[in-house]
C-alpha cells in the first residue's frame, strides 16, 4: 500500500505539474492574465492534458518504476511519454477549441512540463540516495596494479555501472606511476602504502590485477591485504588478459591456490600425445582424485580406447558421464573391480591387452591405515603388484605408479606401503620388456583426503579448526599439476626412475588454516578459534621428496627431477612379500613387524 500511495501522490504532483506549465505559458504568452476567449482555452488544454498525458506517462510505465534507482533509460523513457502526450493534447485542443492555441503557449507547456517533472524525479532519487544516515552504501575498493590489467578492470566497473562498488584508486609498487590518473583515478602509492590506505579511505575490498606477477609475489601481496583486514579478489591468469577475456565476472575470489607462493608447474603435454594417441590406455582408481583428472587430461590426446577401472561405482559412473559429454564419439570402458582380485586383474588385461598404465588406486589416508595395516598392505603392495604383473604378463609398453613423499623414510603404514609398491616396479623393470616408473609428489589441494576441504566444512560449521601441531608443515600441490607430472613422466621414462616434482617451500599447516579463516571473512583465535589435538599415529612434521641414498638429477623438464634408481633384488624382494602375505592374517604388529623388514627406513611413531 505504501508504494502505491507514492505513485498516486506522483501521479497528482504530474497533474499540478501540467495544470502550472499550461497556465504560466499562457500568463507569460500575454504578460499577465489570458484574455477571456483564452482563459476557456486555457481552461480546456489543461483538462485534455490531463487526461492525454496522464494516459502516455502510464502506458510508459511512469509509475511503475523505483525512481531512486532511475537511469538514463528511464529518464529518456520520461521525456517520451511527456513528449507524446503534450503533441497529442496539443492536437486535441486545437480541434476541439475555436480558437488555435498559440505555438508558443505550447512550447513553453513542453519546456516547463519536462523541467519539473523530469527535475521532481531527480530531486526523488537524490534524496533517497543520500537517506540511509548519511552513508554511501557503495564498497570502497582499491585495484593493485596499475597497468594493462587494472585499467582494464577500472573501465569494465566504469562501464558496467558498477553501483555496488565505488572505485577509490590504485596501488602500484612502481613508483613512475605513484601520483598519476588513470580513468580518472589517482595511483595513490605502493605496497607499503597500502595499511594506511585501508584505513584513510575505509576500504572494503581489494583487487588484485597483476596476472603476470610471479605467484611467489602474488603470495606476499595477498598475505597483506589479509592483513589490513580486506576482502580480497583476483585476476585469473595473464591469458586472459592476452585473450580480452577481462570482465567482472572473471574477477573471482582468493582461493587457497594463491598461497602457496609458487608459480604452478606447466608441461609441455602436446609432447606426449604420441605415446597415448590411438593407444589403449588403462587408469586404476579412474573415480579419485588423481585418477578423474588423470582420465580428463589423457582423454583429450585421443587414445583409441580408455579404460576407467574403479572398485566404486558411482564414482566410476560419475566421470564416465563427464568424459562422455566433453568427448563425444571416443570410446569408454567402465570396468568396475578391486586391484586385489588376480583373476579379475588377467581378465581384464586379457580382454583389453592396454598399452599404457596409470596406477592411481591406492588407500591413502595415513591414520586410518594405521589401524588397519592388513588393509593398506592388501590393497597398495599386492594390489600394485597384481597390476604390475599383468602389465608385464601383457605386454604393456608402459607402466606409471603414483606414489607419495610419505614413501620417503616412512613413519607410517601408508606411506611404507607405497615404497614397497615403488620397490616392486623398480625391480620389475630390469627384466621387463615394460618401461616401469614412479612419480612422487606432496599433498594434493582439493583431492578427498586434502586438509582444504576439513578446513572449509569446520569453518563453515563455526569452528573449531583441528590442527595437530603448530609445527607441521607439507608440501602442496593443485590436481592439475599432479596429473601433468604423472604424464609426463611415463613419456621420458626409460624405465626404473623415481620422478619428483620441484614444489617450491613446504607450507605450513596452522599458517594454512589462518588463511582459509581469514579469506571466509573471519578472524582465527577471535571469530574462528584453532585447537591443536597433538599429531596421529603413523604422522610425521616434515615430509621429504628423497632418501639420502636416492639423491637427485635434473631432467628435460626443469621443475621434474629424477631419484636415482636402487639396485632392487626381485628374489629378494619376493621372498619378503611372500613372508609378508603370510602374516596379513595376523595382528597389527605382526604386519608392521613385517613391513620394517621390508622397508629398513621405516620407523614406527609411537
Amino acid at each position: 500500500m505504501a508504494v502505491k500511495k507514492k505513485m498516486a501522490i506522483l501521479f497528482l504532483v504530474d497533474l499540478v505539474i501540467i495544470w502550472f506549465s499550461i497556465c504560466s505559458a499562457y500568463f507569460f504568452r500575454f504578460e499577465g492574465p489570458a484574455p477571456e476567449q483564452y482563459a476557456n482555452q486555457m481552461f480546456l488544454y489543461c483538462a485534455i492534458s490531463s487526461v492525454l498525458c496522464g494516459l502516455s506517462m502510464a502506458y510508459f510505465g511512469m509509475y511503475r518504476k523505483m525512481w531512486q534507482y532511475a537511469s538514463v533509460s528511464e529518464m529518456f523513457s520520461m521525456c517520451v511519454a511527456v513528449t507524446i502526450g503534450w503533441g497529442l493534447s496539443f492536437l486535441a485542443t486545437t480541434i476541439v477549441s475555436d480558437l488555435r492555441v498559440p505555438l508558443s503557449v505550447a512550447v513553453r507547456t513542453l519546456e516547463t512540463s519536462l523541467l519539473l517533472i523530469g527535475g521532481i524525479r531527480v530531486i526523488w532519487r537524490v534524496i533517497r540516495l543520500r537517506q540511509g544516515k548519511g552513508v554511501d552504501r557503495r564498497i570502497p575498493t582499491l585495484i593493485y596494479g596499475a597497468g594493462d590489467c587494472g585499467a582494464l578492470v577500472a573501465r569494465e566497473f566504469k562501464g558496467q555501472a558498477m553501483d555496488d562498488h565505488k572505485l577509490i584508486g590504485f596501488v602500484d609498487d612502481a613508483r613512475d606511476k605513484h601520483n598519476l590518473t588513470m580513468h580518472g583515478l589517482p595511483v595513490l602509492g605502493g605496497r607499503a602504502d597500502l595499511p594506511t590506505l585501508v584505513e584513510v579511505f575505509k576500504i572494503k575490498e581489494i583487487i588484485i590485477a597483476i596476472p603476470s606477477v610471479p605467484r611467489s609475489q602474488v603470495s606476499e601481496i595477498i598475505n597483506l591485504c589479509m592483513a589490513c583486514g580486506v576482502k580480497i579478489k583476483i585476476i585469473p591468469g595473464i591469458n586472459d588478459l592476452i585473450k580480452g577475456k577481462i570482465s567482472v565476472s572473471a574477477i573471482r575470489n582468493v582461493d587457497v591456490e594463491d598461497l602457496l607462493g609458487r608459480d604452478p608447474v606447466h608441461t609441455d603435454l602436446q609432447g606426449i600425445a604420441d605415446y597415448v594417441h590411438n593407444k589403449v590406455v588403462l587408469i586404476t582408481g579412474a573415480g579419485g582424485s588423481i585418477g578423474s583428472e588423470l582420465c580428463r587430461q589423457v582423454a583429450s590426446f585421443a587414445p583409441d580406447k580408455l579404460l576407467l577401472l574403479g572398485h566404486g561405482e558411482n564414482s566410476i559412473y560419475t566421470i564416465e558421464m563427464e568424459l562422455k559429454h566433453k568427448f563425444p564419439g571416443m570410446l569408454f570402458e567402465p570396468i568396475i573391480a578391486d586391484i586385489q582380485d588376480r583373476r579379475r586383474m588377467e581378465e581384464v588385461f586379457d580382454a583389453y591387452r592396454p598399452q599404457v598404465v596409470f596406477h592411481a588406486a591406492a588407500h591413502k589416508h595415513v591414520p586410518l591405515m594405521e589401524k588397519n595395516p592388513a588393509e593398506a598392505v592388501k590393497n597398495n603392495v599386492f594390489g600394485t603388484q597384481n597390476v604390475a604383473d599383468c602389465a608385464d604378463k601383457y605386454g604393456t609398453e608402459r607402466f606409471v605408479l603414483v606414489s607419495s613423499d610419505k614413501a620417503v623414510n616412512p613413519t607410517s603404514v601408508m606411506g611404507a606401503t607405497k615404497r614397497i609398491a615403488e620397490m616392486y616396479v623398480q625391480s620389475l623393470n630390469a627384466s621387463s620388456r615394460t618401461r616401469f616408473a614412479s612419480v612422487r609428489f606432496g599433498n594434493v589441494l582439493g583431492s578427498r583426503g586434502s586438509v582444504i576441504p576439513a578446513f572449509k566444512a569446520q569453518i563453515a560449521r563455526g569452528g573449531p579448526v583441528t590442527v595437530t601441531d603448530p609445527q607441521m608443515v607439507r608440501y602442496f600441490m593443485t590436481i592439475p599439476e599432479a596429473v601433468q607430472l604423472v604424464i609426463q613422466a611415463g613419456a621420458i621414462s626409460q624405465g626404473g626412475e623415481i620422478f619428483i616434482l620441484d614444489m617450491g617451500e613446504p607450507v605450513q599447516i596452522l599458517k594454512l588454516a589462518e588463511d582459509l579463516i581469514r579469506l571466509s571473512g573471519y578472524e582465527p583465535y577471535i571469530d574462528i578459534p584453532i585447537h591443536f589435538t597433538g599429531i596421529r599415529e603413523g604422522e610425521k612434521l616434515f615430509e621429504e621428496l628423497l632418501t639420502a641414498e636416492e639423491g637427485a638429477s635434473k631432467t628435460q623438464h626443469e621443475r621434474i627431477y629424477i631419484g636415482k634408481p636402487e639396485v632392487i633384488s626381485r628374489e629378494d624382494l619376493a621372498r619378503e612379500l611372500n613372508k609378508l602375505n603370510r602374516v596379513i592374517a595376523g595382528g597389527a604388529d605382526d604386519v608392521k613387524e613385517a613391513i620394517e623388514q621390508l622397508v629398513p627406513l621405516y620407523e614406527q611413531v609411537s
